[in-house]
């Protein structure tokens, strides 16, 4: 098997211990290992190392690091690498991802995307003795790329073309609070707005403001790769077209990860890609499995910043809210049918696990609609906490881990979040679950703890 594509799409499927005795080779066009793309906030933050973001693969790997597969020669089932190397395969992949937009502006070249760590690199090379920056575009990396470099000492403002911030993922009133809640860290926002020009200190917005920076970058969406689908005659919309199995039109070649469009719709986010590479896998060893799409979760991964989006909140019916500007919180509701069809939470909430479970499960949702909005108040105070979750309950949205996989790793030596990462592979994907597992292994703890009879 030969997998184009060695970043978290095509490193998973390698990974995969179904596949340990198959024989893969895998290019990776960056000349690094596989690195886990979701923790790059944290390095531009500087609360994560570089080092922490490797994903290895297994033994037995074949990789070709730093080396662009230039075309598929389908009839010969070869694939060619720019160094004219051919390397055949029965099963070909293509992991290819997707590459960011550079809108055509004035100046554009002067910008930097965030999208690889070389990007990252670059970013942090340039920010040094820089005091004012601008992020062009305010989706889910253009504002963690705004954090990053605010939490960095640097005067940070994000322009957007949309009306609101996030706004696939948010509507207009959490928009709006989520920019009052990056004004009080420091972050100027302007949304409603397009940048005319980038010049080398400053950025030229379409109504002839000019905004100091002495640092640009553009964060204004990606596109999926496609071009080597394209030249090798495989069907590509906007994506390359694949079916249940994940089969392009040519029943050899499979495609995975954001470069892959099933059923009209291409994924941007880890969980969709990793749900995509294990039922590859899982078709290939055998097994009767089948790709039916994934449920959207959105997590934004920054310090003193949480946002979660499930599913579509922009569609029609039956919505709860509560706001509460000031405080920076803001929770939606929207129930299709008695079941929930899309949330939004912003600040700190306890309500984020249980919404993913009944978005994911599709369960009917309860009459009292604000338990779910504030778990902690129908509990009568401060909630039962993770420890009342029953196992099944899913803690690793990304890995799709359970409590009783988790405490099943803890009775088998794993102490620390660490340990159970490494054993189950839950906290690898955004993150945003490690305080989740450090909690439970307290509650683990705490249960084996010996209570003293008074007397």
């Amino acid at each position: 098997m030969v997998v184009i594509g060695n970043g978290m799409a095509g490193a998973r499927l390698a990974g995969d211990a179904r596949l340990r005795h198959a024989d893969i080779t895998v290019f990776g066009a960056e000349p690094r290992p596989p690195y886990n793309r979701v923790l790059l906030s944290g390095v531009l933050s500087g609360t994560t190392r570089a080092s922490q973001l490797t994903m290895p693969l297994p033994e037995g790997v074949r990789t070709r690091l730093g080396v662009k597969v230039t075309a598929i020669d389908r009839a010969a089932r070869q694939v060619v690498a720019e160094d004219g190397s051919r390397s055949p395969y029965d099963v070909c992949v293509l992991a290819t991802g997707s590459e960011p937009i550079m809108p055509p502006m004035p100046g554009i070249e002067l910008t930097v995307p965030f999208r690889t760590l070389d990007d990252c690199e670059h970013i942090l090379a340039r920010a040094r003795g820089v005091r004012d920056a601008v992020v062009i575009g305010g989706g889910l990396l253009g504002i963690e790329a705004a954090r990053g470099l605010a939490m960095r000492g640097i005067r940070v403002t994000v322009v957007h073309l949309a009306s609101h911030l996030m706004e696939r993922q948010l509507d207009a009133q959490g928009g709006e609070i989520l920019a009052q809640t990056l004004a009080g860290l420091g972050i100027t926002v302007h949304v409603g707005v397009s940048v005319a020009a980038v010049e080398p200190a400053r950025v030229v917005l379409a109504d002839g403001t000019a905004i100091e920076a002495g640092l640009a970058i553009a964060s204004c969406g990606v596109r999926p790769v496609t071009s080597l689908a394209r030249a090798a005659g495989l069907a590509v919309e906007r994506g390359v077209v694949v079916d249940d199995l994940l089969r392009t039109s040519d029943p050899a070649v499979y495609a995975i990860g954001e470069c892959a469009q099933h059923r009209g719709v291409t994924y941007g986010l880890v969980g969709p890609c990793w749900e995509q590479a294990e039922a590859l896998a899982a078709h290939l060893t055998g097994e009767p499995l089948r790709y039916r799409g994934s449920r959207i979760v959105t997590r934004l991964k920054a310090p003193n910043l949480e946002v979660a989006s499930l599913g579509d909140v922009h569609v029609n019916g039956e919505t709860v809210t509560f706001s509460h500007p000031v405080a920076g919180v803001y929770r939606k509701l929207v129930i299709r049918d008695r079941r929930l069809a899309g949330a939004i939470l912003l600040g700190r909430s306890d309500a984020v696990g249980t919404l993913t479970q009944l978005y994911d499960r599709q369960s009917e949702v309860p009459a009292a609609r604000e338990s779910l909005l504030f778990p902690e108040l129908a509990a009568g105070g401060d909630g039962p906490g993770l420890a009342a979750l029953a196992g099944t309950a899913t803690i690793c949205q990304c890995n799709a881990v359970s409590k009783s996989r988790i405490r099943t790793a803890w009775l088998a030596g794993a102490g620390t979040a660490a340990a159970v990462s490494r054993e189950t592979r839950a906290g690898t994907g955004c993150g945003t679950c490690l305080p989740a597992i450090e909690s439970l292994i307290g509650s683990f703890e705490d249960s084996l703890t010996p209570v003293a009879e008074a007397g």
